[in-house]
Order: C-alpha cells, then sequence, then structure tokens
C-alpha cells in the first residue's frame, strides 16, 4: 500500500502519545507504523528528493499541525507529549482533520497563512493547490510553507536556551551576518551583572572607532516589547557615547516602541523581533543546516539566438 496523506497521521500519532508520557520521537514513528500496518516497503519509501522517507515527512508534518493546533507539545528535542486538548480530541469521537483543527485559533493563524502564501483551498480531506496555481507559484509557496514552519520551530529551541546562551547566539547571528568580518575578536557579550543595559558588542572596524551596542531580551514570543524598555536602551546608548544600538527580542514590539526608535534623534536603534531574527538564522545558516537545493532553470535565450 501507498504511504498515507499526512493528515491521515493525526489520529494515530495522538494515538501513540495519549497515555500523557513523553515519548521520543522514533517511539511514535514505530507505534504509527504499526497502527497504520505499513510494510517495510512503505516506511523505505523516499520523497522526490531522495534525502527523507515519505513516512518520516509525513509524520513530521502531521506533529507540525497537532503542535499548531495545541493538541501536542514539545518539551524536549524531538520528545512530544499530548496535551489536555489532545485527549479530548481523542476522546470525542470526532475526526480528527484540517476541519477539525481549524476550531483552534492558533492553528487558524497557521493555517490561513499558509494559504495566503500559496492560495490554496484545502478541503476536509486534505485537497491540493488550486489548479490555477502556475509551478512556480506552488513551489515558491510550498518554500515559504517549509521556512515558516522551521521559524516556528527554530524559535522553540531558541526558547529553551538560557539568557547567556541566548545573548551569545544574538552575536554570533551578528557575525554571521558579515558585520565585524576580519576583526580579531570583533564580538562579545558583556558581563551579566554588570552590563549597564548593553549585552553584546560588535566592532565595525579595526580600530575600535564604531561599534554596535546590543540589547537582547528573551521574551515569551506572545509577549510585546514597548516604548519604555526601547528608552531605557536608548538611555544605555547614551552612558557609553553610542550612536548605533540593535534591540534583538524573540518577543514583538509595539507601535510606540517602533514609533520612537525612528524618530530618535543623536542615535539610530534598530529593532528585530523574534519573526524577523529566525528568519536572519535561517538565511545565514545559524541553527540550522541545509537538506537539499534546488536549481529551477530557464531557457537560455542567448544560446538559441546565436548561430550553432
Amino acid at each position: 500500500m501507498a504511504v498515507p496523506k499526512f493528515i491521515e497521521f493525526f489520529t494515530p500519532f495522538l494515538h501513540a502519545v495519549q497515555d500523557g508520557k513523553i515519548h521520543k520521537a522514533k517511539e511514535v514513528q514505530a507505534s504509527i507504523a504499526q497502527e497504520m500496518n505499513l510494510s517495510t516497503e512503505d516506511l523505505q519509501e523516499m520523497l522526490p528528493s531522495g534525502r527523507q522517507s515519505t513516512f518520516n515527512n509525513r509524520v513530521a508534518w502531521a506533529r507540525t499541525y497537532l503542535d499548531r493546533a495545541g493538541l501536542v507539545e514539545t518539551p524536549a528535542r524531538a520528545q512530544y507529549r499530548i496535551t489536555e486538548q489532545g485527549q479530548k480530541a481523542l476522546s470525542c469521537g470526532s475526526i480528527i482533520d484540517i476541519s477539525y483543527l481549524e476550531q483552534f485559533d492558533s492553528f487558524q493563524k497557521f493555517h490561513k497563512e499558509q494559504n495566503d502564501d500559496i492560495q490554496t483551498v484545502t478541503s476536509d480531506d486534505g485537497g491540493d493547490a488550486a489548479e490555477s496555481l502556475s509551478p512556480m507559484e506552488a513551489l515558491d509557496g510550498a518554500f515559504k510553507q517549509v521556512t515558516d514552519a522551521l521559524a516556528d520551530d527554530l524559535m522553540v529551541e531558541v526558547m529553551k536556551l538560557s539568557s547567556v546562551e541566548f545573548e551569545h547566539l544574538v552575536v554570533q547571528l551578528l557575525l554571521k551576518m558579515g558585520y565585524g568580518d576580519g576583526i580579531d575578536d570583533a564580538g562579545r557579550v558583556t558581563r551579566p551583572t554588570s552590563d549597564g543595559g548593553i549585552d553584546g558588542i560588535i566592532k565595525e572596524d579595526q580600530l575600535g572607532f564604531s561599534y554596535i551596542y546590543i540589547q537582547a531580551k528573551q521574551w515569551a514570543p506572545d509577549r510585546t516589547v514597548d516604548r519604555p524598555e526601547v528608552q531605557k536602551f536608548a538611555g544605555a546608548l547614551q552612558g557609553e557615547k553610542a550612536t548605533k544600538g540593535l534591540f534583538i527580542t524573540t518577543a514583538s514590539f509595539s507601535a510606540g516602541a517602533k514609533n520612537y526608535a525612528e524618530n530618535l534623534h543623536g542615535s539610530t536603534i534598530v529593532l528585530v523581533d523574534g519573526k524577523q531574527m529566525t528568519r536572519l538564522m535561517i538565511k545565514y545558516n545559524l541553527g540550522v543546516s541545509v537538506e537539499h537545493t534546488y536549481e529551477v532553470k530557464r531557457i537560455d535565450s542567448d544560446y538559441f539566438t546565436e548561430s550553432l
């Protein structure tokens, strides 16, 4: 038999963790494979890229959807546990599909962003993209869908770091982006006990004429950094006689905070929220690795217009 669609993995995934205990990824996969009566040949079926099995890929996507709906959680890397909401889903007797998950606000937001990106109409049985979508549009939309899911998973891992580890990550990100390139000891994290509101410093030139001062706040992604926090950072910059500051957070910024930073005189403060931070981490390969690369090619018109 062919490996079922990923939405058909929702219920078996919940069954695999229904006892409320923490289960490792391999345990969950084995339980699902047994419940779905998949053969060795089924489990060895590969995606077109040849880099991952279809089974593992669909288990992973089922977990992502259930996680966005709040039916399962990931207390540690590659370890899963059912939530109270997941227990209710199993006991209610309803079919657990896309339509069922749509009742949860967190999933609605996640699913709407996907549909907006690739302009799909997803039916209860997991319908494919609309026929009007070109292959290139579908490819671009699919790439963004994968990247968005990766960004969410990356944020989960970032939030597990200690505050000091997070500050080191921020400094590493700026170095990855090319700031302080070629300069010895280009970036450092300040001492927690005497940072004066400055969590890190990046050198912009060899002689130290220019520095970027960093404020890094590891707040819950659903929190908001308001204007007073940015004002405090501006005061810290003045104390260092600095003109360049980066305020980076796992949370978001309020309109007041953004307005204050945009209209600040005497120094420049750049605000980077959690969503932008994870995008930058993905772009500059910090905390992620390249799984597969696709090359999209087009006709070389010059070749065919020249005489052969």
